[in-house]
């Protein structure tokens, strides 16, 4: 799941910020990082330079792995988001770590246009680091301390949990286990959309059903290296409800599906795991979930 893990890179401190959340996974799982430099077309006689760049970052990282990880640099010619996603996909990358913005700085959008075309478009898992300016200082000895899962009780919401895993495994990951049960339902009226409460009871046995099949998958995924917990929340805005608790209990790391429950619909994200990667300013790890043909 974490063989082969690229960064892109443009040249920027804010990009580099994704280079520490690389080195932690490759020593771990003793990954090969792929550093990939997209020239724009623009930029043709500054190849070289580039090039130049990313041996020398290159350089850096094998300094400090002492061969506990390889490293390989690439340098290609075009559109950033294109290049990126066509090499991850050609090349039999894991998973893409990337910031959330780079050389252009950060603007008035929460997510850089590179990193949101690569994100809505490969198929490959991109965790998405939210860059600081200036970039902020690891409070840990270790940046993924404490992985938050949301879960919808789905088999499609279930794409991030071979990831997690594998976390759990090598790095002794804490894991939460996170559940948002809604407390109503909409109901089409003669007058419109109306939004109706569940009564208590009824709201009492979504829960309890939400909270077993939480507590099974706990149950199987304790049995691994790390801790593991469930949190079961009630409300309505439930990306709103994943990214507060993260925020609340300092959660390093949000693991999420594309789409869950609600299917899928078209090859865009789903309505939740959207929101939360626009929105939260912790790293997010978003898996697509893969459509099975009949």
């Amino acid at each position: 799941m974490w063989k082969r893990i690229l960064i892109p890179l443009d040249g920027s401190n804010l990009a580099e910020q994704a280079l520490a959340y690389a080195e932690e996974l490759a020593v771990a799982f003793s990954s090969e990082l792929v550093l990939l430099y997209v020239s724009e077309s623009r930029e043709k006689q500054y190849h070289h330079m580039h090039q130049l760049y990313v041996e020398e970052v290159a350089k850096q990282l094998k300094e400090r792995f002492k061969k506990r990880a390889r490293v390989k640099t690439v340098v290609l010619s075009g559109e950033p988001a294109e290049e990126i996603i066509g090499y991850a996909e050609k090349n039999n990358i894991s998973v893409i770590i990337m910031a959330s913005h780079g050389r252009s700085g950060i603007t008035g959008w929460v997510m850089g246009g590179v990193a949101s075309k690569v994100l809505h478009t490969t198929k490959v898992p991109v965790m998405l680091i939210r860059v600081a300016k200036p970039p902020r200082k690891a409070p840990r000895k270790r940046l993924l301390e404490r992985v938050l899962l949301p879960l919808d009780g789905s088999e499609t919401g279930e794409a991030a949990v071979p990831y997690v895993q594998e976390l759990i495994s090598k790095l002794g990951v804490e894991v939460i286990l996170f559940g948002v049960v809604a407390g109503g339902r909409h109901v089409r009226t003669v007058g419109g959309l109306d939004y109706i409460l569940y009564p208590e009871q009824e709201l009492e046995l979504i829960k309890t059903e939400a909270g077993g099949y939480l507590d099974r998958l706990c149950q199987r995924l304790a049995a691994r290296k790390g801790r593991v917990s469930v949190e079961l929340k009630v409300g309505d805005d439930i990306a709103g409800e994943i990214i507060k608790f993260a925020k609340k209990d300092s959660v390093s790391l949000i693991a999420i599906s594309a789409h869950g429950h609600s299917g899928i619909e078209k090859w865009v994200f789903g309505s939740i795991a959207n929101k939360v990667v626009q929105v939260s300013k912790i790293p997010v790890l978003v898996v697509r979930t893969q459509i099975k043909k009949p």
